[in-house]
């Protein structure tokens, strides 16, 4: 176990570059604004917003090189991504090259949500696979917490310090690049590629007290005659539409445009811009601790659980925070709402959305669907945080807010009536589950009882 566990916090440090790489650039935000003297437009779509066009690329198209390629292979790739984008961006001398190193940072971080997750959940024992794959989410969230962190420390210490605040993103990178060597390849990727002799020395490691020749048996079972399909077919409509809905959700709620102008948020609600600055390292803080939380508890309690907390707390906070901007309350209660907000995504959506997505497509199809659902996390990522300057501009912060917590009841909707169950499941139980045609998807998950 101690050897899984290892291998699974060097694939989860992708989440952390991640982390670190997507909130990094709010310590530059409007420095960069008025350095090159861009129009709300161009400084959200371009300079803000390029990185995250990459990442829709990136998600888009990861499931390849992922599923041809390996896990691994593609989790190293992804480590030169980030640390070629950290250099380029931090030598740049005008918008549209920033844009363009900004991307390739975008294209690791896509990738990564694939790789990683999908990489994890498949060394993973069944009891084990939430809080493991979690890893991944808990360094995202740590990454966070450092760029905000190293932004706080970086910040005024001359005119240049918005490069050093992007640059020195290449130093994890590269130790992450090399400690991404040292992983063994994916039991499940080997077998669909018929390379059963390495696949059966990993399972040894993972499943020391079972049989790996029935355990290969078994997964190699789940793949044959099944090389000319695809995730859209009819047969995998539930997967699809839960992979969708989730990950449509996560972007609803507002919580990329939230990281990414979080200082700009709080000097909205009033604040100095120093105190801005650290009230976003109180941020990174929340979302650490209560990622912890989700991650203890999401193979203790279950996925579905967490989604409900997440869900009502998410409603609650954003609705104060609309609040808050409209009546124009104390500028000090906007912090604290909106670390209720972190805290309620932390412990719900956070701790939940990888290690779903990981889970309800079929082995030969999990790399697509990982894509798929990453694609569609990213779009609305790219999307949402391109507006927010010119949203918060044309029509308030209140207003956006209360759409987002409206968002967030919708949610709440989706948990209640159409998400199933899927803690201490195997990924081939749980694939057959998935996969078979059903018309009423309620009553289905009934007589699963994943429900309780």
């Amino acid at each position: 176990m101690k050897k899984i566990w290892i291998w699974s916090i060097t694939a989860a440090l992708a989440g952390f570059l991640f982390g670190f790489d997507t909130v990094v650039i709010s310590g530059a935000d409007q420095t960069l604004q008025v350095l090159w003297n861009s129009s709300d437009v161009f400084h959200g779509a371009v300079v803000m917003g390029m990185a995250l066009w990459g990442t829709v690329v990136g998600a888009l198209l990861g499931g390849i090189p992922t599923k041809i390629f390996g896990r691994k292979k593609t989790l190293i790739a992804i480590g030169f991504l980030y640390a070629i984008s950290a250099i380029g961006s931090a030598l740049s001398n005008d918008p549209i090259t920033f844009a363009i190193f900004r991307f390739l940072g975008g294209l690791g971080v896509g990738a990564s949500t694939i790789a990683a997750p999908a990489y994890i959940s498949e060394i993973a024992p069944a009891k084990d696979r939430g809080k493991l794959v979690g890893l991944y989410q808990f360094n995202i969230v740590f990454g966070i917490l450092m760029a905000f962190f190293s932004n706080y420390l970086i910040s005024g210490i001359n005119d240049d310090a918005w490069r050093w605040m992007l640059g020195v993103e290449a130093f994890p990178a590269i130790l992450y690049t090399a400690f991404a060597f040292t992983i063994p390849k994916s039991p499940r990727w080997l077998i669909s590629r018929s390379r059963f002799k390495e696949a059966k020395e990993v399972l040894k490691v993972i499943f020391p007290m079972e049989n790996a020749e029935n355990l290969m048996i078994k997964i190699n079972t789940s793949k044959k005659g099944n090389s000319s399909e695809n995730i859209f077919l009819k047969k995998y409509k539930t997967p699809l539409t839960l992979a969708f809905l989730i990950a449509f959700f996560n972007q609803m709620s507002g919580i990329n445009a939230f990281l990414y102008y979080a200082p700009r948020i709080f000097e909205e609600a009033g604040l100095e811009a120093d105190t801005s600055l650290l009230s976003s390292i109180g941020i990174g803080l929340v979302n650490l601790l209560f990622t912890l939380l989700g991650i203890y508890l999401i193979d203790r309690v279950g996925r579905r659980l967490l989604m409900y907390i997440g869900s009502v707390g998410y409603i609650i906070s954003l609705t104060l925070v609309s609040c808050a901007f409209l009546f124009e309350w104390q500028s000090l209660a906007v912090p604290v709402f909106l670390f209720l907000f972190i805290a309620s995504h932390a412990v719900g959506q956070g701790a939940v959305i990888w290690v779903f997505i990981s889970e309800i497509f079929p082995n030969h199809l999990r790399g697509e669907g990982q894509a798929f659902g990453s694609s569609i996390h990213w779009i609305l990522a790219a999307l949402i945080p391109s507006l927010v300057p010119l949203m918060f501009t044309i029509v308030g912060a209140e207003y956006v807010f209360g759409f987002f917590a409206l968002m967030m009841v919708l949610q709440l909707i989706f948990v209640a009536t159409l998400m199933p169950e899927t803690k201490g499941k195997s990924l081939e139980d749980l694939s057959e589950e998935f996969s078979l045609p059903k018309t009423n998807y309620s009553e289905y998950y009934k007589k699963q009882d994943v429900y309780n």
